[in-house]
């Protein structure tokens, strides 16, 4: 009796133990898979974490306050100071168009002729009727003095005298007439040819061969492209800043990449009767003026300064509308948003409203590989292997 029970409880037990066994093992799988999967999600982390940025002294920026000049705003278009609108100075049909749209052009040089045949009909005739007017006038010169001498001698009466010598005055008068007949008529042949009156460039020609050209008709206009100067207007309200000598700052449409600057050589002291605006010339640097005329342009006049923060262009990272700096702050690259003032064109720098303070370091060319975030690490400045990477991840290769 007690064997077959001692048996029986035998037989009960080991498919427990088996069971146990089987669950143990399927616990110790679990844990060591589990165990694995965290491993690789941290070394996946660790791989995928920003490297330290290397960052020399020469790459960054401190920020300080600056001075930004301020003044009205001036617009207007670039004219040539030297032009020339030549017109017909006869009535005549176009024979000849020497020279282009943007051509090159002397002074004195041909660049229109014009036809000439019944004004140089015209001066064949004056010149015969002058020389017909010196022949008369030579005899009657003649005429007039023998009978002078033969009055002298008592052959000849004073009646006689006085009406030669009224003959010689009257042929005289015809001579001096036709003579003005024949340099009217010269001057009519050597309005035929419309010549360029200064060094230039042709900036318009408004006929063409075969065209009758009247007396006042536009031909073509020659500029002096070096006499450019930009006449801008400014809105009266602000007339009182402006001053001559003043510095002026501005840009030409078609010259995005560069900036001009010009000083006021006069100010006009009437307004515009339509706009209300005050009309204000402002002279070039040497060797700056744009070769074209007729160009937008927008500035500003340099009349007053202003302190604020001054961050240069080449660190301000633009998305749309809005402007970021990258600010390196207790280790840690951060990107900051920053509101923008007013530019200086001077500095090639912007005004900045809020986003940084004095003391704060920013990056001078930020590349475009940046993480906010990221950490930095600071390395000597001497040329070397160190300042090669800190340029490589700041230019975003």
């Amino acid at each position: 009796m007690t064997r077959a029970v001692s048996f029986v409880l035998a037989a009960t037990s080991r498919p427990v133990l088996i069971s146990l066994f089987a669950l143990s093992a399927l616990c110790n799988l679990s844990a060591c898979g589990k165990g694995g999967a965290e491993a690789k999600a941290g070394a996946a982390a660790a791989a995928s974490a920003p490297e330290a940025l290397l960052i020399a002294p020469e790459d960054l920026r401190s920020m300080t306050l600056g001075a930004y000049a301020q003044g009205p705003v001036i617009t207007g278009s670039v004219q040539p100071e030297r032009k020339a609108d030549l017109r017909a100075e006869v009535s005549a049909v176009v024979q000849q168009v020497l020279k282009e749209n943007g051509q090159h052009v002397h002074r004195g040089e041909l660049l229109v002729r014009l036809d000439d045949t019944a004004i140089r009909d015209g001066l064949t005739s004056a010149n015969e009727a002058a020389r017909a007017a010196t022949q008369t006038f030579e005899q009657a010169e003649r005429q007039f003095q023998r009978l002078k001498t033969l009055h002298a001698q008592g052959m000849s009466s004073l009646q006689a005298l006085e009406d030669a010598e009224l003959r010689r005055n009257g042929a005289q008068s015809d001579l001096v007439a036709a003579k003005a007949r024949v340099v009217s008529a010269q001057q009519l042949l050597t309005r035929t040819e419309v010549r360029a009156p200064f060094d230039g460039v042709v900036s318009e020609r408004k006929v063409s061969i075969g065209d009758t050209a009247q007396v006042g008709k536009e031909l073509v206009k020659v500029i002096d492209p070096h006499s450019m100067r930009f006449e801008g207007l400014v809105s009266a309200d602000r007339m009182q800043e402006l001053k001559v000598g003043q510095s002026v700052n501005f840009r030409v449409n078609g010259y995005a990449k560069t900036d001009f600057t010009g000083t006021i050589r006069r100010v006009d002291v009437a307004a515009n009767a339509t706009t209300r605006q005050v009309e204000v010339l402002v002279d070039f640097e040497p060797g700056q003026g744009p070769d074209v005329a007729g160009l937008y342009a927008e500035g500003r006049v340099q009349s007053t300064e202003v302190k604020s923060l001054m961050l240069p262009e080449a660190s301000v990272v633009r998305a749309g509308d809005a402007a970021y700096a990258w600010r390196i702050k207790d280790g840690v690259l951060n990107k900051v948003k920053v509101e923008l003032g007013e530019r200086d064109a001077r500095q090639g720098a912007v005004a900045v409203r809020a986003g940084l303070v004095v003391g704060d370091e920013v990056l001078r060319n930020p590349g475009s590989n940046l993480k906010d975030g990221q950490a930095v690490k600071r390395v000597a400045s001497p040329a070397g292997p160190s300042s090669s990477m800190a340029s490589l991840a700041l230019s975003g290769k």
